[in-house]
């Protein structure tokens, strides 16, 4: 019996070495094929979910697999993260394994764009800038919005040192999140002394005006991967994302960033 028992978990241990040889082979393949086309600087990180793996390329349905590009050039933002979702991706296990994989035909594909502080700061110019969400306020139905456009979160508190007057202080805002079109449009609205803020400097009123417009700023159109169309804004944590969504759709892993 004790025989028996060891050759069964050998085999599922060889059976699990297999799978996730198989799964990380695939990866790093649809990785390669990303770099390659995108005319990325380093490998993205592939991530296929769901177990086991070779079921999944048996049927050559993969439930979600997961991109995550860092340091993508990107204009006056400096370099940008960008992620993709494939949910219900579909894909010849040959195809995958080979590498010679170039379109995949997807159910749902989520994209999104990832900036962070670092990276806003150099578009304000501010280069100790903070980024923080606060508990969204959501009693006008529109987020807090205050304005034309679409917002979808109660906003951002931003936090840095700029000109007030004749001395340099450290402010926070409350700036609101809109999505015009295809760009995003970040609008300061009031001085912010909540806890999310880490500034307590008191601005006089006459400077109000010119202070806030130091925290408003244009995101020009960003590429999202597979050239998605944005649908959404909002701070998380320490950061803005830019996202969208495309059902029913084919991407070309050559073109992760259309330039």
């Amino acid at each position: 019996m004790r025989k028996l028992i060891l050759a069964l978990v050998t085999l599922v241990g060889v059976a699990l070495l297999i799978d996730f040889g198989a799964a990380a082979w695939s990866e790093y393949r649809v990785s390669r094929a990303l770099r390659e086309g995108g005319a990325l600087t380093a490998d993205p990180a592939v991530t296929i979910h769901g177990f086991p793996f070779l079921t999944q390329a048996r049927s050559g349905h993969y439930e979600n697999v997961e991109i995550r590009a860092q340091g993508v050039p990107s204009g006056t933002l400096g370099d940008i993260t960008i992620e993709a979702n494939l949910i219900g991706a579909h894909a010849d296990a040959g195809e995958l394994l080979d590498g010679s994989i170039r379109t995949v035909p997807v159910d749902l594909l989520y994209g999104r764009v990832m900036i962070d502080a670092t990276e806003l700061g150099q578009l304000y110019g501010i280069p100790d800038l903070q980024v923080s969400a606060p508990p969204a306020d959501k009693s006008d139905g529109t987020g807090g919005s205050g304005g034309s456009g679409r917002t979808t979160a109660g906003g951002v508190v931003l936090t840095g040192t700029v000109p007030v007057g004749p001395v340099s202080a450290e402010v926070s805002v409350q700036a609101n999140l809109l999505l015009e079109g295809d760009t995003v449009r970040i609008v300061a609205s009031d001085l912010y002394f909540g806890p999310e803020g880490q500034a307590d400097f008191t601005v006089p009123d006459l400077l109000k005006p010119t202070v806030l417009g130091l925290f408003t700023t244009t995101i020009e159109p960003q590429n999202l991967p597979f050239g998605v169309r944005p649908t959404a804004v909002e701070a998380r944590g320490s950061t803005i994302v830019i996202e969208g969504e495309a059902h029913q759709t084919t991407i070309d892993l050559e073109e992760v960033q259309r330039l």
